[in-house]
């Protein structure tokens, strides 16, 4: 992402009449299966300039993926995937590592567009969301608070606010019981720079990072709305939109309906940030969609599907389609609703680390952070349960002894 800003300035300084079309003709009969929003009809619509290609786009494409990847040869040379949809392919060996593509055709790539499993490259990331921080910029002017860079400096600015009795609460998060406060719990736990399970698949948070985790979000909660476990995503949004908060870390896809003058009492008085930098990195984690190559396909086959997912993730398409999505392509340049992320993802926020063994922990936390959040346990005794829980879904899963 070290690139982001000379690609902007790039970006800006190219004339719309210098869009190119494919740089060479493609001879190998390549086939896609992806989700069919509009990012991906805009990649598959460039890599269809190099001719011999055809694009499936269907939202259903997760259903059919496994057993299509699975056939020998593959029906299909390319799949277009996210986090979570990537683990199946993974876990069944159906995708092959993409270093030596990389080396070879991937000059172009940023290292956040690599998605590695165990140590091996094998899908590419093209765009992200992710959350980060939004705040009332009127609000923070009027008291004198810069923008907050890290949870400290929330904290700050959250006690100031409270001072003043301008909103309702001060801040606002989406800590769910289930996915939502385990997201938070991980964001903020990888934003440290450490990993929640070692490398023998044990677990690893019941030690001082989960503990220093689990006193920064009972901080934070002082600050909050009382109802803050049934908090998702949309009741953060709305107490944006009825300005009852004034900061909350809330996904990027979120951001344009702060502006949405048909529901939002706060047109134009939020401002979207970077997630809050933990010790090593923001404390936010990218969800990203991207490409994979199938194994069960030729090399010359592999190499070719390469060179497309490379023509149709390149500046051009990006510059030609830059509202689609928040790419993570040289070229992009980032609206008011993508500026969050774009920093986020600029600052070094780590990809989610789907995979089995995370898939479990992540549904512990989901289950067992409640009950510090309302005083039922204390830190250590909730992490040491959050532990044996994965514990034994890891045993069930065959993953440890």
């Amino acid at each position: 992402m070290k690139k982001f800003c000379t690609a902007v300035v790039a970006a800006l300084m190219l004339p719309g009449s210098l869009w190119a079309a494919c740089a060479y003709d493609n001879q190998v009969e390549i086939k896609s299966l992806s989700a069919g929003f509009q990012a991906w009809k805009s990649v598959t619509d460039a890599m269809a300039e190099c001719g011999n290609f055809q694009a499936e786009l269907d939202q259903e494409f997760r259903d059919k993926q496994v057993e299509a990847f699975a056939a020998n040869p593959s029906l299909y040379h390319v799949g277009g995937v996210s986090n979570s949809t990537l683990v199946p392919l993974v876990n069944n060996n159906l995708v092959r590592p993409l270093d030596d593509l990389v080396a070879q055709h991937g000059g172009q790539l940023s290292e956040n567009q690599l998605i590695r499993q165990n140590g091996q490259v094998v899908a590419i990331a093209m765009m992200v969301n992710a959350q980060h921080l939004m705040y009332r910029q009127d609000i923070l002017d009027d008291l004198g608070i810069a923008e907050p860079a890290n949870y400290e400096e929330v904290l700050a600015a959250a006690a100031k606010i409270a001072d003043a009795g301008v909103v309702d609460y001060p801040l606002g998060a989406t800590w769910k019981t289930g996915f939502n406060i385990a997201l938070d719990f991980v964001n903020l736990f990888l934003g440290e720079g450490q990993s929640l399970i070692n490398d023998d698949l044990s677990p690893s948070i019941n030690n001082e990072t989960g503990m220093y985790v689990l006193e920064t979000m009972g901080r934070l909660k002082e600050y909050m709305d009382p109802e803050i476990l049934v908090s998702d995503s949309t009741y953060v949004q709305q107490q944006f939109q009825q300005g009852k908060i004034a900061m909350a870390n809330l996904w990027a896809s979120r951001a344009a309906a702060m502006d949405d003058e048909a529901e939002s009492q706060v047109v134009g008085l939020v401002t979207m940030a970077s997630a809050p930098m933990g010790s090593a990195r923001p404390a936010s984690t990218l969800w990203w969609d991207g490409t994979v190559i199938a194994s069960n396909i030729t090399d010359e086959e592999a190499e070719a599907a390469f060179q497309l997912i490379m023509e149709g993730m390149d500046t051009e398409m990006v510059q030609a389609n830059n509202d689609d999505a928040i790419w993570i392509i040289d070229g992009f340049v980032p609206g008011k609703s993508a500026e969050g992320a774009f920093a986020t993802a600029a600052n070094g926020a780590a990809p989610y680390p789907a995979s089995t063994e995370f898939g479990i922990i992540f549904n512990a936390l989901g289950n067992g952070l409640a009950a510090y959040i309302t005083g039922e346990k204390d830190a250590a005794t909730t992490l040491a349960d959050i532990e044996n829980e994965y514990l034994v879904g890891a045993k069930e899963a065959g993953l440890i002894q």
